[in-house]
C-alpha cells in the first residue's frame, strides 16, 4: 500500500496508518494531492522490501514531516527485490527508491537504455550475510559450511554475492547443498532445524531469530563484509530523467532522508514505530533491535563517522567494481560502474554523525 506524505492539512496520514477506516485512507491522499496542488514536487519513492526496520528512515522523514519541508510530496511504495525497484524506475512508474546498489550496476550494464543512478548511499557496510546455528555445524569459518544444507530466496541480495564471497574464501560449494525456498518462511526453517544456514541482511536476520527463540549464542553471523567482500550496499537511487528535470527535487530528497536516518540514530524506538504505523505485524521491540543493529553495524560505519555519510571511497569503488566480475564480466564495465554520483550530497560538515 502506497502511503503519501503528510501535509499540514492531512495529520491522519502521520498516525496509525494500518487502523485508518477507508474515509481516512482517501483523506491522506487527498491531503498529499492537496500539497502537491499548493506547489510541492510530487516523489513517487519505491522500496525493494516491505515496510521494516530498514526502511525506517524513510518512513521517519515523512512522518517527521521532512519531505514536505523540502517542498515535495512523496507517496513510498513497498516492493519485492531490489530488481523490480529498478525496473519500475527505468518504465518510469516510480521517480526515485531505495535498493541494492550492486543490484544497480548490474543493471545499468544489461540495460544500456536505463538511465539510472545512485545518489545517496546509506549501507555503507553491507548486510550480505550468511546466518547460520552453532549446534548445526557452522562457525564463522566459511569453510564451515561445506558439508551444510543452506537456504535462500531467488531475490536474495546476499546469495547474489555467493559467487564472489565463495571465490574470496576459496569455498568448494560442491560440497553443500543449496535449496531456493520463499522469504517467509527462511527463519521459520533455520530456527526447526530444516536448514543449517541462510543467506539473508544479517543483523536484522539475527535479531529476528532470536524472536524466534533461536539462543543468542547459536547463532553464528557471518558478515560476508568481514570475509574479504569490499561492496557497498544500498543506496537512494534516481531515474536520470527526474534528476535531469528535477535536480533541486533530487537534493531535497537526499537531505530529508538524512534528516530522516539522524531521527533514527537519536531514537530507533520512535523510527521502529513508524514501521508499525505500516506494517501491522511489525513487533515494536523486534523492529527497534533491528534498526539498531543495522544502525550500528552497516550505517554508522567508521567511514561515515569520518567523512559523513552518503558519499563513496572512489578506490574502494574501483575495488569492488574489480569483485562483481568474479560474479561475471560486465559487458560495459565503465558504464555500469558509472552507477553513483555525489552531485546531489550536502556538504560533507552536514553529514556528520
Amino acid at each position: 500500500m502506497p502511503i503519501a506524505s503528510p501535509s499540514r492539512s492531512s495529520v491522519l496520514c502521520r498516525r496509525g496508518f494500518g487502523q485508518l477506516a477507508v474515509g481516512a485512507v482517501a483523506a491522506c491522499f487527498a491531503g498529499g494531492r492537496l500539497a502537491h496542488a499548493q506547489g510541492n514536487t510530487a516523489i513517487r519513492f519505491a522500496l525493494d522490501r516491505r515496510f521494516d526496520a530498514l526502511t525506517a528512515p524513510f518512513l521517519a522523514a515523512q512522518d517527521k514531516g521532512y519531505f514536505g519541508t523540502e517542498g515535495l510530496d512523496v507517496v513510498i511504495e513497498p516492493g519485492n527485490g531490489a530488481r523490480a525497484m529498478l525496473q519500475r524506475l527505468a518504465a518510469g512508474t516510480q521517480d526515485a527508491g531505495f535498493g541494492d546498489i550492486n543490484a544497480l550496476i548490474r543493471f545499468r550494464d544489461e540495460n544500456p537504455s536505463a538511465d539510472l543512478k545512485a545518489v545517496m548511499i546509506i549501507h555503507d557496510r553491507p548486510g550480505y550475510a550468511v546466518i547460520g546455528r552453532k549446534s548445526r555445524g557452522i562457525t564463522t569459518a566459511p569453510t564451515s559450511l561445506e558439508g551444510r544444507k543452506l537456504g535462500t530466496a531467488s531475490i536474495d541480495a546476499s546469495f547474489a554475492q555467493w559467487p564472489i564471497f565463495k571465490s574470496l574464501n576459496k569455498i568448494d560449494d560442491s560440497k553443500i547443498r543449496i535449496e531456493t525456498i520463499g522469504l517467509p518462511v527462511r527463519e521459520p526453517m533455520l530456527a526447526s532445524g530444516e536448514i543449517d544456514a541462510l543467506f539473508a541482511f544479517g543483523p536484522s536476520t539475527a535479531v529476528s531469530l532470536k524472536a524466534r527463540g533461536v539462543p543468542g549464542e547459536d547463532i553464528v553471523l557471518m558478515d560476508m563484509a568481514d570475509h574479504g567482500l569490499l561492496l557497498y550496499g544500498s543506496a537512494v537511487i534516481v531515474s536520470g530523467k527526474f534528476a535531469a528535470a528535477k535536480p533541486d527535487a533530487v537534493r531535497g530528497l537526499v537531505r530529508a532522508v538524512m534528516r530522516g536516518v539522524r531521527d533514527t540514530v537519536v531514537n530507533p524506538g520512535a523510527g521502529a514505530q513508524s514501521v508499525l504505523r505500516r506494517n501491522e505485524s511489525a513487533q515494536a521491540d523486534v523492529e527497534r533491535d533491528k534498526l539498531a543493529a543495522v544502525i550500528e553495524r552497516n550505517i554508522l560505519t567508521p567511514y561515515v563517522r569520518a567523512h559523513g555519510l552518503g558519499g563513496i571511497d572512489r578506490e574502494r569503488w574501483a575495488q569492488a567494481l574489480d569483485q562483481l566480475v568474479l560474479a561475471g564480466s560486465f559487458r560495459d564495465k565503465a558504464r555500469a560502474g558509472d552507477a553513483f554520483t555525489d552531485a546531489y550530497l550536502p556538504p560533507a560538515g552536514e553529514r556528520m554523525f
